[in-house]
C-alpha cells in the first residue's frame, strides 16, 4: 500500500489539515498517480462545507505521473503524464452517445466517497476515510484514479498546471463549444469571470462569437477578460447589466452563461436573451436556491440548460484544449497562480476573496 500526504477535510468551513493517509491496493482498471499539481475548484469548497467528506480527501483537478497500473488497464503505462477528470461508467446510454458528463452513475462515481462496489480507497490510522472524489481525491501527493477518467498528455507540457483542464476550464470552454455550440457572429453574455467564465471567454473568441460580454465585480478580472477576448466588460455592481447589454444587442443575445450559482444572475442571464436564446447554467448554487422566472419570457423560445462539465468528454476535449493552447488561442496559464501544497488554506482564502482566479497546489 502507498502512503501519501493529504489535505484532510475535517468539517464544514474548517481549514484543511495536512495528514498522512494510506491508499488501498489498485483494482484491475485503476491507476496510481503521483500528483504534480491540483487546482482548487469552488465545488471542492461546496462539498467541504456540506460535511459529506469529513473526514476525507477532496480535490478533483489533478495532474501527475502514473506510477502503477492495474492488471486490466490498457493504453496507460507507468511514467505517462496524465490529467485526471470526472468519473463515468462508459457503458450507459448517455456515455455511449458521447455525453459522459450525464452518466447514469455520475453521483456514485464522483460524490459517494467510495468506489462503486462500496470499498474505500483511503484510510488513516487504520480507519477508512472518504475518498474517490471525482474518482481521484487529488488533494494529496498520490491518488488512485480509474482508466476511464485518466487522460494521457504529452510530456513536454507544463504538467503541474494542467489539472484545471479536467474540470473548471473544461466546463467553461465545453459549454461554449459543446453544449451550446456557439457559432461565429452569435452573441454571448458570460456572468462571472472566474476560471469557468474566463475559459468560456477564450472558447467564445476561438469560435468567433460576437459580441462577447462579461459581467463581474472585480476590475482585475474584467481587465483580464478583455485581454482574453471579451468585446465588452461590465461591473455588475455599478451598472444595470441587463439594460447595458440591451444597448449592445437590442434584439437580445443568442446565448448566455451563468457561472457563479447566484439566482439573481441567472434571472439576468435569461433576461438578456433574444427569442430562442439559450442560457447555460454552470454555477453551483447553495442547496435549495431558487430563481424567479417570468413564464412568458420562456414562451418566446428561450431555454435554460443545465450544463455539467461542459457536456465534454475529457478523453477528447482535454487534448482539444491543449491543441488550442499550443496554438496560442487558449492561454489558460494566465488564469493560474501556483502555491506550495502546504499552503492550501492560504490558496483557498485567496480564491474566496477574489485575489486569484485559479489557484493550483504544486508538489
Amino acid at each position: 500500500m502507498t502512503q501519501a500526504t493529504a489535505a484532510l477535510c475535517t468539517g464544514p468551513s474548517k481549514p484543511f489539515e495536512l495528514a498522512e493517509v494510506t491508499l488501498d491496493e489498485l483494482q484491475p482498471h485503476e491507476v496510481l498517480v503521483r500528483i504534480a499539481g491540483v487546482g482548487i475548484c469552488h465545488t471542492d469548497l461546496a462539498i467541504r462545507d456540506s460535511g459529506l467528506y469529513a473526514p476525507g480527501v477532496l480535490g478533483h483537478e489533478g495532474a501527475g505521473v502514473i506510477e502503477q497500473v492495474g492488471e486490466a488497464v490498457t493504453g496507460l503505462s507507468p511514467g505517462d503524464h496524465v490529467v485526471l477528470s470526472y468519473g463515468s461508467c462508459r457503458q450507459c446510454g448517455n456515455c455511449n452517445h458521447d455525453h459522459p458528463a450525464y452518466c447514469d452513475q455520475f453521483g456514485l462515481l464522483n460524490m459517494a466517497g467510495m468506489r462503486p462496489d462500496g470499498s474505500g480507497t483511503l484510510s488513516r490510522g487504520g480507519e477508512r476515510i472518504a475518498g474517490s472524489f471525482f474518482t481521484q481525491s487529488t488533494f494529496a501527493s498520490h491518488a488512485i484514479a480509474h482508466e476511464n477518467n485518466t487522460v494521457k498528455v504529452a510530456a513536454d507540457l507544463p504538467l503541474a498546471i494542467l489539472g484545471p483542464l479536467g474540470c473548471g476550464l473544461q466546463t467553461g470552454a465545453g459549454a461554449v463549444v459543446r453544449a451550446l455550440d456557439v457559432q461565429a457572429g452569435q452573441g454571448i453574455a458570460i456572468f462571472g469571470a472566474g476560471g469557468v467564465g474566463l475559459a468560456a471567454v477564450m472558447a467564445a473568441r476561438i469560435v468567433g462569437a460576437d459580441p462577447i460580454v462579461v459581467i463581474d465585480l472585480v476590475p482585475e478580472k474584467l481587465a483580464l477578460a478583455r485581454e482574453l477576448g471579451a468585446t465588452h466588460v461590465l461591473r455588475g455592481d455599478e451598472v444595470d447589466a441587463v439594460a447595458e447589454i440591451r444597448q449592445i444587442a437590442p434584439a437580445g443575445l443568442a446565448y448566455s452563461l451563468e457561472c457563479v450559482g447566484v439566482p439573481k444572475l441567472l434571472e439576468q442571464a435569461i433576461a438578456v436573451l433574444g427569442p430562442r436564446g439559450v442560457c447555460g447554467l454552470l454555477g453551483v448554487s447553495a442547496p435549495g436556491a431558487t430563481a424567479n422566472l417570468e413564464m412568458g419570457v420562456l414562451l418566446s423560445g428561450r431555454t435554460v440548460m443545465g450544463i455539467i462539465e461542459g457536456d465534454a468528454d475529457p478523453k477528447t476535449f482535454v487534448p482539444q484544449m491543449l491543441d488550442w493552447y499550443r496554438a496560442g488561442q487558449f492561454p489558460f496559464d494566465r488564469l493560474i497562480r501556483t502555491y506550495p501544497f502546504a499552503d492550501i488554506n492560504r490558496a483557498v482564502e485567496d480564491m474566496e476573496y477574489g485575489r486569484v482566479v485559479k489557484p493550483v497546489l504544486t508538489f
